[in-house]
Parts: C-alpha cells; structure tokens; sequence
C-alpha cells in the first residue's frame, strides 16, 4: 500500500487554489489541493497499526497551529512546478520532522517547503508567463490548522483520506 501524510487546508483556501489548479496542474484530479507532511511511502497492511498509532501519538502531543499563505513560488531550476509558498513556521517545520524520524523515518527526496502546488509539469515558457502574471496577485491567507490526514493512494493513482488525526487531541 502506498500512504502520505498531508494537511488539507480549508475550503476556502482549497479553492483559492484550485483556481489555479484547474488550469495548470496535471494532477488536479487526482489529490486536492495540500500541504504534504510525509512524502509518499509503502507500507504493508500489518505495519499499518503501527503507523497509525505513532502518527496519533505524534498528533497529539501537537497543538493546532497557524499558517499564511502569502506568495507565489516556483521550484525552477528543479522541476516546473509552481506553488502557492507558505511563510516558514516553527509549528509545522516541527511537525513534518517528527512525521519523518524514529519508526517514520524515511530518506526525504527533498527538502521540506511547506507548500500548495498549483501548477506542475508546465513548459518553460509556459511556466514564466504564469509565475509572472501570478506574483502580480495580492494572496494574502491564514488559517488555523488543527488536523492532519493519512492518505493511500488507490489503483487509479488518485489519493484518498485513510484517517484524520486532530491535532492537541486524544481520540
């Protein structure tokens, strides 16, 4: 079984997201919009239990936090991928570390930047365009998040919510 770990944000911004997102990400069908805590990983349906358990102990000696969502990024040179950029944050930098240590560690492929991705797999031109018409964009958003998701990916690539963790929580 392939899993991850996200955050979903709130609809609101979800949407502010997807506005982009219908237009220039090649994945928009197949997650909504996130912040991914954990990068995709196997798992065996009896390690399960053990995950879910340390992801709930995790969650909830964790406190509900905020973040803002202020800029618009690209990861260029590296990949194509344009993102909406979330401001450094101790709460959620602290998080993601503890998703990815002890029994959950796993090697990164990146370095984590807490992130929505909007548009992915665009040309070079087309990427430039985009990223220069939307840095012009006044997006300006905090939120409260207070939930974390483990996801498992389905046979037809797309990703769907396993179980939600409240954060600060023991249920």
């Amino acid at each position: 079984m392939k899993c991850g770990i996200a955050i979903f944000p709130s609809k609101k911004l979800q949407d502010i997201a997807n506005s982009y997102r219908m237009r220039y990400d090649s994945h928009y069908t197949l997650i909504p919009p996130h912040i991914t805590l954990k990068e995709p990983f196997k798992t065996s349906d009896e390690n399960l239990t053990s995950i879910i358990n340390e992801v709930h102990e995790i969650a909830k000696q964790t406190k509900p936090f905020f973040i803002k969502v202020n800029k618009v990024r690209t990861f260029h040179p590296l990949n194509n991928t344009i993102y909406l950029g979330i401001e450094e944050n101790e709460a959620l930098n602290t998080l993601q570390n503890r998703l990815n240590s002890n029994n959950l560690n796993q090697e990164q492929k990146y370095k984590f930047v807490p992130h929505i991705t909007i548009g992915q797999e665009l040309s070079d031109g087309e990427l430039f365009d985009v990223v220069g018409r939307l840095k012009m964009e006044d997006i300006n958003h905090e939120e409260i998040i207070d939930r974390i998701q483990l996801l498992y990916q389905l046979d037809n690539d797309s990703w769907t919510v396993y179980e939600t963790f409240h954060l600060g929580k023991d249920c």
